[in-house]
């Protein structure tokens, strides 16, 4: 299984978004910490190795953009291996998300888009380039 050990930071300020996909993640093999701010998400990255984040882009302490930027400045892969998702679809919104070069998810999305979207931005731990398990 790919994604058994690989860590996905969720950040949603919504809980019932969070405890949705720590139940689907966690069931599709993942290890999920979630955070509910900003702040929360920046300690978590600063002091725990992420492998994937996934991230709201709207949270009411500091846009789901700038989180990523300061996190992809603590984890630089993070700079490849993040998800947005958004019910914003706003120009502005989609503005911010491009600029980030990630990809995304729009609100309401069905759960298996979004872990198929995870499991392609997971790194592939014992795998060889040709797939074969090492």
């Amino acid at each position: 299984m790919i994604s058994e050990g690989i860590r996905v930071l969720v950040v949603d300020d919504e809980r019932a978004i969070c405890r949705a996909l720590t139940i689907a993640l966690t069931r599709a093999g993942f290890e999920v910490v979630t955070a509910q701010s900003g702040d929360s998400a920046l300690a978590i990255v600063r002091s725990e190795h992420i492998d994937v984040m996934v991230i709201d882009l709207r949270i009411p302490d500091t846009r789901g953009d700038v989180v990523f930027e300061l996190a992809a400045a603590t984890q630089p892969h993070l700079r490849l291996q993040t998800l947005f998702m958004t019910g914003d679809i706003s120009e502005r919104a989609h503005k911010l998300i491009l600029s980030c070069k990630c990809p995304s998810v729009r609100k309401p999305f069905e759960l298996r888009e979004l872990i198929s979207a995870v499991e392609k931005l997971a790194p592939q731990r014992g795998r060889d380039a040709q797939g074969q398990s090492a």
